[in-house]
């Protein structure tokens, strides 16, 4: 219940609708509440004594009490719905904000589609508990209670009686309950695994199609079905045995009722009429005690549910902002690498105790064999993680000491695999400064060499470019990434193999656009095709997470160290200097 009590904390913006509609459910119960005292009145004064006025009172209460009750039910449901809904919206807004915050250790660690889960499956759930179960657990309550305050006042004898039974529903219900749970929390599992095969499967349907896997895929997914099938058929067979149990429960307190009723009536301690509301109020109990077993089911494997939302909030962010953190001026570009060490998993080093300076307007590559540490240095800079020891300074400050908002402005990446939004071209490149004018987004199309393409496009700018920009080349996609960072207009920038996964022709516009990105400012190149760094100011090569030679292109070849045997088996054949 911790947990949803915390989800109930949600509620609290929103307290006064929730109290309109708390006020609307206790009219709509009371009106259900009051219609077996009409039934004693009935039986008790007009068929029994033959009142014909009570009969024409029964008769236009009636009316007025449903036509009432309409009125509240209205209230009620419509009010909880808005709160309810709020209150998702709320939660799904905050999960949503967490994982942005997030570092990138929590995506390396979790599986996309899992992560997708959070937000639609698992808020979803917690939708059903927080609306429609919240509206029926709240509108059975106040009749429950309403129910047993008239019973009590009908014959407080034969409401203690009838109870006997209920300690043992409570019973039933609290074990049950627990059981719910966990069936709940394996039905979300089983769920989440659906959704993640789901996401690789769509993400990647032409590698699928390559290699003729369509049949393996669907049995993949026929797993993961029939997994959740299992887990909802746990929570089927549970639910189906606790609604029957409870009915048995209950029928044992209506037979009580009838046998110690029936023998109060014939003893004349109480009247049939009194006898029939009891009855009718039992019912009414032995319904909402039903329903509410039904709901607090869901709410149990809602909580599943709520685990792992909350799961998520309160997962602590790795990379943040000290509490003295300071802006980040304007940088002029000069980087040292401090005896930097990192792990991206405790007792795994990836880099180990790396010094380097690098001044402005320098371009430095880096080379190196596959797991080197190339692309490690490269995220290390924003501060996509935190180095484990030594230090990473820009102009001086350490990168630590400073807002992560005011580093990662002034850093510019352009990345192996480019990444474009299910937008226009025009909002893609804008993405790079968003209050950039429509000259400004021009111009850094045409110094990406991107500008010509792009108005041969069908609608020019304003053409959709579908998930990941499908329906362009890759080299149409990484210029439209260059001109991305040309319009951040960043001091220092990152190229992560930019050019590895293009042709030849595709290269060279690129790199051009590249060229001239590059132009004054600090540039970081992990370079696959070594041909392109050969005019660097300086050359790093790494093996193992460490530094090994540095240079330029001829010192580095003069040493014939790892450099030079890493580009004669690149260029066999072809000019070696």
């Amino acid at each position: 219940m911790n947990l949803y009590f915390r989800a109930l904390k949600y509620v609290k913006p929103y307290i006064y609708r929730g109290l309109c509609a708390a006020v609307c459910t206790a009219i709509a119960a009371g009106g259900t509440a009051y219609l077996p005292w009409i039934i004693k009145d009935m039986v008790d004064q007009v068929l029994k004594e033959k009142n014909t006025d009570m009969l024409n009172y029964i008769v236009l209460s009636i009316i007025v009490v449903f036509i009432i009750r309409g009125i509240a039910f209205y209230g009620q449901s419509y009010l909880m719905n808005y709160v309810g809904q709020k209150v998702i919206i709320d939660i799904r807004k905050d999960v949503f904000e967490k994982l942005q915050r997030l570092g990138l250790d929590f995506y390396d660690k979790n599986k996309t589609g899992t992560i997708m889960s959070y937000v639609t499956n698992d808020v979803g759930a917690l939708q059903s508990a927080m609306v429609e179960n919240v509206v029926e657990m709240v509108t059975e309550s106040v009749i429950l209670i309403a129910s047993i305050v008239m019973m009590i006042y009908l014959d407080w004898r034969l409401f203690l009686v009838t109870f006997s039974t209920f300690p043992i529903v409570l019973l039933f219900i609290d074990w049950f309950g627990k059981r719910i749970r966990k069936s709940g929390s394996r039905i979300q599992e089983a769920t989440a695994d659906i959704t993640s095969v789901l996401q690789e499967t769509v993400s990647s349907a032409r590698v699928i199609k390559s290699f003729v896997r369509e049949e393996y895929e669907i049995e993949r997914f026929e797993r993961e079905n029939v997994k959740n099938f299992r887990a909802n058929m746990k929570y089927a067979q549970l639910s189906a045995t606790l609604t029957p149990t409870i009915e048995f429960v209950a029928a044992v307190g209506v037979t009580i009722i009838l046998w110690y009723g029936g023998n109060s009536v014939i003893d004349g301690k109480i009247t049939a009429g009194s006898l029939v509301a009891f009855l009718t109020y039992a019912v009414n109990i032995s319904n909402p005690i039903k329903r509410l077993s039904r709901v607090i089911g869901n709410i149990q494997k809602a909580m599943a549910a709520a685990q792992r939302v909350f799961g998520v909030l309160d997962l602590p962010e790795s990379i943040q902002n000290m509490p003295n953190a300071k802006l980040l001026p304007l940088v002029k570009g000069h980087v040292r690498f401090n005896n930097v060490s990192f792990a991206y998993n405790s007792g795994e080093q990836v880099l180990n105790n790396m010094s380097f300076d690098v001044k402005p307007g320098e371009m430095i590559a880096f080379v190196g064999p596959s797991g080197a540490g190339k692309s490690t240095v490269a995220s290390l800079l924003p501060r996509f993680y935190d180095v484990t020891d030594g230090s990473i300074t820009i102009d001086g400050e350490d990168i630590r000491q400073v807002t992560l908002n005011s580093l990662r402005e002034q850093v510019g990446i352009v990345p192996q695999e480019t990444v474009l939004f299910n937008g226009s071209v025009y909002d893609n490149i804008l993405y790079g400064r968003l209050d950039a004018t429509k000259e400004e987004v021009e111009a850094a199309a045409k110094a990406a060499n991107a500008h010509n393409f792009i108005m041969e496009l069908p609608q020019g700018y304003n053409t959709m470019l579908g998930d990941r920009g499908v329906n362009i080349s890759g080299g149409q996609r990484q210029r439209i990434s260059i001109a991305r960072a040309i319009l951040k207009n960043p001091q220092i920038l990152i190229l992560d193999e930019a050019t590895s996964a293009l042709d030849t022709e595709s290269e060279r516009v690129v790199q051009e656009a590249l060229d001239r990105l590059m132009v004054g400012r600090t540039s970081f190149v992990i370079a696959h095709r070594l041909s392109t760094i050969k005019n660097a100011d300086k050359i790093m090569v790494l093996e193992k997470g460490s530094l090994l030679e540095q240079g330029t292109h001829d010192e580095l070849m003069a040493m014939n160290g790892l450099y030079a045997h890493l580009y004669k088996i690149q260029y066999r054949g072809k000019e070696v200097h």
